[in-house]
């Protein structure tokens, strides 16, 4: 059962307390959270999987399909667990915004010229 605290805080942060399974989730990770070489073992799982599909992905690049989703995905799974992927992923990004904007730039010259 959960407490009205709880339930307070939830709304607060914009979640409904109708989703069970995220806050199953979340008492699942916090549970993690409280023994070390379970949490060492959680870590390493995330690692291993998100890194696995951020190499799957860059073998997918060079063919036709997902290639750079799959990449970002495998970020974004390393990112929950690792600092420095969440920081990876950022900049990343950034620059794919900066890359638009250059391209989008280039096209309407193109297209008025």
């Amino acid at each position: 059962m959960v407490s009205e605290d709880e339930l307070r805080r939830d709304i607060a942060l914009g979640e409904s307390p109708k989703r069970p399974i995220r806050q199953m989730l979340r008492r699942i990770r916090s549970w993690i959270d409280t023994r070390p070489r379970l949490r060492v073992a959680y870590r390493i799982g995330v690692g291993l999987l998100g890194g696995f599909i951020a190499v799957f992905g860059l073998i997918l690049v060079p063919l036709p399909g997902p290639g750079w989703l799959v990449v970002f995905l495998g970020l974004a799974i390393l990112g929950t667990e690792f600092a420095w992927a969440k920081r990876l992923a950022l900049f990343v990004k950034r620059q794919l915004a900066r890359f638009w904007a250059w391209w989008n730039a280039r096209k309407s010259v193109r297209a008025a010229g």
